[in-house]
């Protein structure tokens, strides 16, 4: 649906001078999301630690001509086309238009609210009830302030029902979001801690989220729950209410036994005096009780015991917020560093006992202080040492002052320290030992950092990387473009070995556009380093979309099979407009569609909703080389054509991109919307240009240096005998280190104090050895295997390879170093 812009300015109550009149169709909150700024609508949003103000120049720039904002700033007068709707409020105009919205559609609507459990009902009533359906649902746990409002502009002419979900953190906010929900059914989940700081009681809190339902036709809840039903009854909504419980049996759904099997669990129930039984692929008591809950919804809905119990059995599990990592000296660690509430301690901690495989592992938890329960501290900590002894940790290492000052409630092997910067300079990390290590801290104790230590990999051989070179080469790139063309950089297999979470770090604070990366892991690494920058992930797995969707990553479309699939994951997840890039094949014959295939392409795009074409795009097969222009050139045109006919087919503006970086180098003309600078930004031109700097110097230490008479040989296998008598030195670099084995007899030489020594014997895992009988060196010298005065081109030419694998075949062991003047 969309509506004109002077019909939303009445409804958010804006004053505007003058209205051009367009039609809204998207609204935008994040500036890195922009997808089709004609239909766009930006709300600059203030919060503590941003006020979106600041990218209305880079949004105009892009596109987009619609904005809500709380203020004018002189210089935005020269914005010609531009409509500015001044608000007291830019948030409460987000809430009060997408109510609008929501009174447009007579449909039920499921309202979720509780503490703990909202987005795991709310899934797997999706699950339950999507084959009967057309739903739309808050993605993920978009359940907050900006997030509701959000979720409910999806709904469509197409929705049949709705179900969103709401979370509060401050008195007074549920008011703000029950208009904009407008549920017809309510759902309480379970009420607990979270986020109870800034509320004097649980009952206050419990109150505050059941504004939710006053308009509601009914609400289903879990009547044990003393303060829910004391909530419901002080709110006045006891005479709405569809309760369960595993006590009164005159309730209007009676759990009357629960039976826990080896893989799931048996809920036996009544409903209107009918026995009847469900049966739920999981054993945890949580996962009963949300499932109660969504039996408790179907009932309502009318379906029958019969349909709900064979649907009951297929719930999938969703995915919890947890890693399992391998750490040192045969220790598993799981980092649970999302948060430290006090009820997904305990999911945690279920989790860890879930986790001992061995019982030789130690249980051991890392736990931060506790954030956002209202519990005074005292009752707090004897609680959560109760649950922790329940569970069977063997110790504990509590790091904050809070904890600390109760660390006499804890009857377990126990340290305390004020600060992760007081446990990490303790140096007790390094005992860890056949330990199962549960990392369970909030977000600002920086859990990451015990983590990145117990995972320390540490060798002599560094990688020294100049992000002074980076920024150079980028500039030097960016100085060949139009100014409106964008600069996709390549960060792929980890930086072309350079380290990706760096050197994106460095492009992103000198503007780039975009990154991109070959697979989901190394996007989600770049997430987790703060990275905010649009990533493409040009070799996506099939099943890759959650991760991809979760970690805001735009993937690469290249043939129908994962087109389908991410689909049918987008459809699943209420997701629209998700913004892909299609690969066509002009000619390298590696990934995309082919010509003949995009009127096929076109259909299936023009039928479904869940994914938004962000840019098309091919790969040049030979940018670099004069002898084949003709090619290039051709490969070009390809790509334009397709493009175009792509864009008329789906009816928006897309970009288009095909130039490399040798392709930025020779072919000016066509840099279209987009280009991907890849080896070019390490240093390396594969056209021959100069003016680039070298970024990455891999060098090592000479070991030993002995005297070697003629006639003896050197290394395994006795390939090299010397013809001479030789002074021999051993560095500590081999192919385990990235160090190819033909650069070995001679082929390969290394850098000593300005002089080239080569190579001799055969290069080993960990070793290798030098010639270095002229030159002047010693143990403990530096040698370059590649940098400034030993490139990487040369090296390649020497074993007939390419500048990439050299840089890529760097060993993860390899310890990097950035320089910066």
């Amino acid at each position: 649906m969309q509506y004109k812009i002077s019909e939303i300015a009445r409804v958010v109550g804006a004053t505007v001078s003058k209205i051009n009149e367009m039609d809204i169709s998207i609204l935008l909150t994040d500036s890195r999301k922009l997808t089709n700024p004609d239909k766009t609508l930006f709300f600059a949003l203030k919060t503590k630690n941003n006020d979106a103000h600041a990218f209305v120049p880079s949004l105009f720039g892009a596109g987009v001509r619609n904005f809500v904002v709380e203020k004018t700033l002189p210089e935005w007068n020269q914005y010609a086309g531009a409509n500015f709707l001044v608000v007291k409020s830019t948030l409460s105009a987000l809430q009060k238009l997408s109510a609008f919205h929501r009174s447009h559609f007579n449909i039920p609507v499921i309202g979720i609210t509780g503490s703990n459990g909202k987005t795991i009902v709310k899934e797997w009533l999706y699950q339950l009830l999507q084959d009967d359906f057309n739903i739309v649902r808050s993605p993920r746990s978009y359940n907050s302030q900006i997030g509701v409002p959000l979720s409910v502009w999806q709904l469509d002419e197409t929705a049949t029902l709705g179900i969103f979900e709401a979370g509060i953190s401050m008195p007074d906010e549920m008011d703000k979001l029950e208009p904009v929900i407008r549920p017809t059914i309510g759902i309480l989940t379970k009420l607990g801690e979270a986020h109870q700081e800034n509320f004097t009681s649980i009952q206050q809190k419990g109150m505050e989220k059941l504004e939710l339902f006053a308009n509601c036709d009914i609400i289903i809840f879990n009547e044990d729950d003393e303060i829910a039903s004391q909530c419901m009854e002080q709110m006045i909504l006891s005479q709405k209410t569809f309760s369960w419980s595993k006590r009164r049996r005159d309730a209007p759904l009676f759990i009357s036994k629960i039976e826990q099997k080896n893989n799931s669990s048996l809920v036996h129930y009544s409903f209107l005096q009918i026995d009847s039984s469900i049966e739920i692929p999981f054993t945890d008591n949580a996962s009963v009780e949300n499932a109660i809950t969504c039996l408790a919804t179907m009932l309502y809905l009318h379906y029958l015991p019969k349909g709900i119990s064979e649907r009951m059995m297929k719930l999938e599990s969703v995915a919890m917020r947890l890693d399992v990592l391998k750490g040192k000296k045969d220790c598993i660690i799981i980092n649970d560093s999302y948060n430290s509430d006090f009820n997904s301690i305990k999911i945690a901690l279920d989790f860890q006992e879930q986790r001992r495989i061995s019982s030789s592992l130690k249980k051991v938890l890392i736990l931060s202080d506790i954030l956002q329960t209202g519990l005074m501290p005292k009752l707090l900590y004897k609680k959560v040492a109760e649950m922790v002894e329940e569970s069977g940790v063997e110790k504990i290492i509590g790091i904050g002052a809070d904890i600390m000052e109760y660390a006499g409630v804890f009857n377990i092997e126990k340290e305390f320290y004020p600060s992760t910067d007081d446990f990490i300079a303790s140096n007790r990390w390094k005992l860890f030992r056949n330990e199962l290590i549960l990392l369970k801290g909030a977000r600002k104790f920086n859990f990451e950092r015990i983590n990145a230590l117990i995972e320390e990999r540490t060798h002599e051989t560094v990688l020294e990387v100049d992000l002074d070179a980076v920024v150079h080469n980028f500039n030097f790139y960016k100085s060949k473009l139009s100014p409106e063309v964008k600069l996709i950089c390549m960060v792929k297999a980890n930086a072309y070995g350079g380290g990706a979470d760096e050197i994106a770090k460095t492009l992103q604070y000198h503007r780039c556009d975009y990154l991109a990366v070959a697979v989901a892991e190394e996007g989600i690494s770049l997430r987790m380093q703060g990275i905010t920058l649009p990533i493409i992930v040009l070799n996506p797995e099939v099943n890759a979309f959650e991760e991809l969707y979760t970690n805001d990553l735009e993937p690469e479309v290249y043939n129908f099979r994962i087109l389908d699939a991410f689909i049918k994951e987008a459809e699943r997840h209420g997701v629209t407009n998700y913004p892909v890039h299609l690969k066509i094949d002009t000619g390298m014959h590696r990934l995309g569609f082919l010509p003949q295939q995009i009127g096929e392409l076109i259909g299936v795009l023009q039928s479904q909703k869940g994914l938004r074409v962000k840019s098309v795009f091919s790969h040049l097969a030979a940018s670099e080389s004069w002898i084949f222009d003709d090619f290039t050139e051709k490969q070009i045109e390809s790509l334009k054509k397709t493009a175009t006919e792509i864009e008329r087919g789906v009816a928006y503006p897309i970009y288009k991109h095909i130039l490399n970086s040798a392709g930025i180098e020779r072919f000016p003309n066509d840099q279209l919307d987009m280009v991907r600078l890849g080896i070019g930004l390490y240093g390396v031109s594969a056209s021959g240009l100069s003016g680039l700097k070298n970024v990455c110097t891999l060098k090592t230490t000479i070991l030993q240096i002995k005297e070697v008479p003629r006639r003896e040989t050197v290394g395994y296998g006795r390939k090299e005998e010397l013809d001479k008598d030789a002074r021999i030195a051993t560095i500590r670099i081999g192919y385990a280190d990235g160090l190819d084995r033909q650069f070995g007899n001679r082929k390969g030489q290394v850098l000593i104090n300005g002089k080239f020594a080569p190579i001799v014997g055969n290069v080993c895992m960990d070793l290798c050895m030098i010639d270095v009988t002229d030159i002047e060196a010693g143990e403990g010298d530096e040698a370059i295997i590649f940098g400034e005065q030993l490139s990487v081109i040369d090296l390649a030419k020497n074993i007939g390879t390419i500048p990439y694998e050299i840089l890529t075949s760097v060993s993860p062991r390899v310890k990097k170093i950035y320089v910066k003047e």
